[in-house]
């Protein structure tokens, strides 16, 4: 079940019709991040069947999943989930764009495994991720967590969020100073920002995180099925040696968020014996200051947006080629074409990139991105 320090990790891309999968495989076992592309909006569903199809073929079990579009194809769309992937045993964080129409199935992004390193993770007799284990470290995602109480104001139900992770992760020996990146879905966002930092603040000074690795961590507004204040993701990791190293990754052309008092990491690394993984927070058009800048803009703001990823990737001896899961966030989707012309202009490679119609954290942020980067090498 274990991976040798003396073993080499390798990573496939499958550039498919519609989909992209990268395939990360170490001796324990293989890790696929799947991205796949609604292509006919008359048939969104289709996504789904390819998704399935996909793991089926390479034996491999869903852990988690992404679904970006209106609430409106909740229904059906779990019932062609159902259909395409099986019965549902693991979360499924489905997300729609404040203040649209909810019209759109854009794409859906899911972790599948092989090997036996992986068993889903259970609370309160409901599967709410998954614990992965090897010699180097045991991992823990948790997805489409909600507060028990939607009918509570939004800072008790945010509290309530956090304070679900720390049982869970207490069902698996880890605490919250494991946790290395989260994903902080919003309803309404730019209505009540400031009171998520301030409970998120205190939640970090109660539980020791401030003066640690603080989370990379990205914070969208986006509405769910349940009609939640937020629902969240999060991946945390606990090793087991001293080959395992998390650190925090500064972005060479921003000031650290914690400077206008929002608590997450630009970036963290977690590098094991055989490869690195670079989780970027969600990045904006942002400038050394902690300003906006280009308001109004928006090819401006993509442009910036690309230039500050860029220049993380880079901190850490990486590039664009280097994608293995991307999310783009847009404030007006139709300006997707100019994030897809950005990209062409610059000869940048194929990458798996979904796309979401989302508030951005600022009311005159129009774009963000996030994304993960593997590297099988040592830095």
């Amino acid at each position: 079940m274990g991976q040798s320090v003396n073993e080499s990790a390798s990573i496939k891309r499958f550039e498919l019709e519609n989909m992209d999968v990268v395939a990360l495989t170490r001796s324990c076992c293989t890790k696929y991040y799947i991205t796949a592309y609604v292509d006919d909006p008359g048939n969104p569903y289709r996504i789904f069947k390819k998704l399935g199809d996909f793991a089926k073929e390479h034996n491999a079990k869903i852990f988690e999943q992404y679904v970006f579009g209106g609430c409106k194809f909740y229904d059906q769309g779990t019932d062609a989930i159902i259909r395409s992937c099986g019965s549902i045993k693991w979360p499924v964080t489905w997300i729609e764009g404040d203040g649209c129409s909810g019209e759109d199935l854009t794409a859906t992004q899911a972790y599948a495994v092989t090997g036996s390193c992986y068993k889903p993770l259970i609370y309160k007799g409901k599967v709410v991720g998954a614990l992965l284990e090897d010699d180097d470290a045991r991992y823990c995602r948790i997805g489409d967590l909600k507060p028990e109480n939607i009918d509570a104001s939004n800072k008790v139900q945010t509290r309530q969020v956090f304070d679900t992770m720390v049982d869970i992760l207490a069902t698996v020996d880890m605490d919250f100073t494991n946790v290395v990146r989260t994903w902080m879905y919003l309803n309404n966002l730019l209505t009540w920002y400031d009171d998520f930092n301030e409970v998120r603040n205190n939640f970090f000074e109660e539980h020791g995180i401030f003066g640690r690795v603080i989370p990379a961590s990205t914070g969208i507004g986006v509405a769910n099925p349940a009609g939640a204040a937020l629902v969240t993701d999060l991946f945390a990791v606990k090793p087991k040696t001293d080959r395992v190293k998390i650190e925090a990754i500064p972005s060479p052309l921003q000031c650290p968020a914690l400077d206008y008092k929002s608590s997450f990491s630009r970036a963290v690394e977690v590098a094991l014996p055989d490869h690195r993984t670079l989780y970027i927070s969600g990045t904006a058009s942002i400038e050394p200051g902690g300003e906006t800048v280009y308001v109004d803009d928006v090819e401006k703001q993509i442009a910036l947006t690309m230039e500050v990823t860029d220049a993380i990737l880079k901190s850490r001896k990486m590039d664009w080629s280097d994608t293995v899961r991307a999310i783009a966030y847009f404030k007006d989707i139709t300006n997707a074409n100019l994030f897809k012309k950005y990209c062409k202009d610059n000869h940048l490679p194929r990458m798996p990139f979904a796309l979401s119609h989302s508030d951005v954290c600022r009311d005159d942020l129009l774009f963000e991105i996030e994304l993960d980067a593997i590297k099988t090498d040592t830095f």
